[in-house]
């Protein structure tokens, strides 16, 4: 779409690769995005889950996908001569960026959840993925009534919200100088000397969501004075924020995001 790219060149121009030299000497390659220590704080952003109102469904999403194939209503998908369906797990879950289902459907809180199934919302010693919430399950597929988390990407409300809050705490507030960084997983090409970093204002960041070169929100977000930096990994299905107390004690507490510590990853 010319009209978005354009928008998109104007407020968010790319910016010299070399922006995230500081990030590659405190984090480590940023192939699947850069991952910060606490600086001094951190805490993670959970992706959003949903529930349909009338509750899960017995079936799974592997289950509802082989019955259609039985029955001939879907093809197999056949890759390199190698049936994908025959090997894999329809599993429900999703890659980018998501938003609220529509009509029918809740928001599903994770710590809801982990009191229902009796999983820890994060298990101990591991990052918010697709091992969370093994008894919601079936033989990993997750049943039709539930729409999980995404990986490498916040969904769209969450992202906003989480915009807005980083506008509170940020010394110059939506006129905050901001970079994003998109790693190449998200845009199919593994260029790793030309890497792609925009730069911008924090008050025109919703616009960075429906960047079209990539189904997914920045990998990494930070201010220009490094008070504070998120980052998205692409295999990952929370976003951790590292920046001051006072921030992350706004996260932790907040009505619409939910967040949490992982001490064994702070």
């Amino acid at each position: 779409m010319p009209e978005e790219s354009n928008l998109m060149s104007s407020l968010w121009p790319l910016a010299p690769s070399g922006a995230t030299d500081w990030l590659l000497e405190l984090c480590g390659d940023g192939i699947t995005g850069f991952m910060p220590p606490a600086m001094p704080d951190a805490a993670w952003v959970l992706n959003a889950m949903y529930e349909h109102k009338q509750g899960p469904a017995d079936v799974s999403y592997h289950e509802y996908h082989q019955a259609r194939l039985a029955d001939g209503s879907v093809q197999p998908h056949v890759v390199g001569g190698i049936d994908l369906d025959a090997v894999g797990v329809a599993t429900g879950g999703g890659l980018g960026r998501a938003r609220h289902p529509g009509p029918g459907w809740r928001r599903l809180r994770w710590a809801e959840l982990a009191r229902r199934t009796g999983d820890p919302v994060v298990p101990d010693g591991l990052m918010p993925s697709y091992r969370c919430f093994p008894a919601a399950k079936k033989e990993s597929s997750w049943p039709m009534g539930m729409v999980p988390p995404t990986e490498g990407s916040l969904d769209r409300e969450t992202w906003n919200r989480l915009i807005a809050v980083l506008t509170q705490f940020s010394s110059a507030g939506p006129d905050t100088r901001c970079l994003a960084y998109y790693n190449p997983l998200m845009l199919g090409t593994f260029d790793l000397d030309n890497l792609h970093v925009r730069a911008g204002r924090l008050g025109d960041a919703e616009i960075l969501y429906d960047q079209s070169e990539a189904d997914f929100s920045p990998s990494n977000l930070w201010a220009d004075d490094r008070s504070w930096v998120l980052c998205t990994d692409y295999d990952l299905w929370a976003t951790k924020v590292a920046g001051s107390p006072a921030l992350i004690h706004a996260l932790l507490n907040d009505r619409e995001i939910e967040a949490v510590r992982l001490p064994w990853a702070h």
